[in-house]
């Protein structure tokens, strides 16, 4: 495989991409759009339960709030960097603009394998984050969300850090908490929904049945095993093939996409798994001949190399940034639809906004009306880039997301004004 590209880089080129087909703005703000407005960087010095101290890299990127306070998750990973949340935290401005939710865009994380450490020493090291978050951070400011290798219990203690050091009662300052603790119904699922609903609304597009669908699902975390039990579940869609980091395991005539999530979630792996005709290696799954292929895991996921080889009809995004812009060429060139991370997986930031409607109106709905709204936003932001794809000719759904976005966003910078 070919050096991973660098995220950053990736957001600008797809930025630079869309900005040809955009007309009417001023080359400064386009500039503006590229960069974020500031990043944190904070190392938290955090003692263990040895009585050691250890020291840990953190960020939070604030890349763009025209359209409405920072949104974005925090994730705990040992690659995480500057570039990385810089790179999250534009595609999530981006992601916000292209399903119209009123929020623009910010991403966090620290350096770190959560895997070797305690639960109290990781509960220490998020309530040491929250304090440095806290200036920053607020209901009408900045809210963090769950990301990859946090969740509810991450976001359920900064909330309380944060409640407890600003002497107050903030439900709204993080979503993607437990239900008990001002969560939304609906939101631990969305992400995987709205890759679902991109894919349902793809093979629409296409005139084909999904119900008939082959499927590939890099990485089965929450938004990858949703996503295969939703198509399983919904049209019947055959998953033939799934990974995660230790491996991927194959049966052509299709797995029990729950038994294999359960398999995982007691096992610790999807390898082993008894229902498995044949172990594979993730690149393998990549260029499987399916009809539907779903990057669930990180970034770079799919190179310009693994692009020539890749067979499947679609593509959607249930990762952020899984494909690289030169592999995104080379799909382009093989007729390759992508269904872009900024619309497929926008669920997730969908329901957050849902939540935080919710802790704001101390009122709170139903999960069917969740998932209502949820496919309602989806389906019309589909829509919408639809039209943008054909009446602009644009080369790809990719360029039409971006060039929605950037129209959006654009458009509220500038009906702001100046401010010196």
């Amino acid at each position: 495989m070919a050096e991973a590209a660098n995220p950053f880089s990736s957001l600008q080129e797809q930025v630079d991409d869309a900005v040809g087909y955009v007309s009417g703005i001023d080359d400064g703000v386009l500039n503006r759009l590229k960069h974020p407005e500031r990043v944190l960087e904070a190392n938290l010095t955090v003692e263990m339960d040895d009585g050691g101290l250890e020291v840990f890299k953190a960020f939070r990127s604030q890349f763009n709030g025209d359209r409405g306070p920072y949104k974005g998750g925090i994730r705990y990973h040992p690659n995480v960097s500057r570039d990385e949340v810089k790179a999250l935290s534009g595609w999530m401005v981006y992601k916000c603009a292209v399903v119209d939710i009123p929020y623009g865009g910010g991403k966090g994380g620290i350096v770190i394998d959560p895997s070797e450490y305690t639960a109290d020493e990781l509960e220490r090291i998020t309530r040491a984050f929250a304090a440095e978050l806290r200036p920053l951070i607020g209901a009408d400011r900045d809210i963090p969300a769950p990301d990859v290798n946090t969740g509810q219990r991450e976001m359920n203690w900064i909330k309380d850090s944060y409640e407890t050091l600003e002497g107050t009662t903030a439900p709204g300052v993080v979503t993607g908490k437990a239900i008990d603790s001002g969560g939304s119904a609906g939101r631990v699922e969305a992400t995987g929904r709205s890759t679902m609903l991109t894919a349902r609304e793809a093979f629409s597009y296409l005139d084909r049945d999904i119900s008939d669908a082959t499927v590939a699902v890099q990485g089965y975390g929450n938004a990858g095993s949703v996503t295969a039990q939703l198509l399983s579940e919904e049209f019947g869609a055959s998953i033939v093939a799934v990974s995660d980091s230790s491996g991927a395991i194959y049966d052509p005539d299709g797995f029990d996409a729950v038994a294999v999530e359960e398999f995982k979630h007691e096992t610790g792996s999807v390898e082993g798994y008894v229902g498995a005709v044949e172990e594979i290696t993730n690149e393998e799954l990549l260029t499987l001949d399916v009809d539907l292929l779903v990057p669930a895991a990180l970034e770079n996921a799919i190179d310009a190399d693994i692009a020539s080889d890749v067979q499947a009809d679609v593509i959607a995004e249930a990762a952020n940034g899984p494909i690289t812009p030169d592999a995104d060429d080379v799909l382009a060139e093989r007729d390759v639809m992508v269904v872009p991370d900024i619309l497929a997986n926008a669920g997730g930031v969908t329901v957050s906004y849902f939540e935080w409607v919710q802790n704001r109106q101390r009122f709170y709905w139903t999960e069917q009306r969740v998932n209502d709204e949820l496919e309602r936003v989806i389906t019309d932001a589909f829509d919408g880039l639809v039209s943008a794809y054909e009446e602009k000719d644009l080369p790809t759904l990719r360029v039409a997301a971006y060039v929605v976005a950037i129209e959006r966003v654009a458009r509220a910078f500038e009906q702001a004004g100046s401010w010196p």
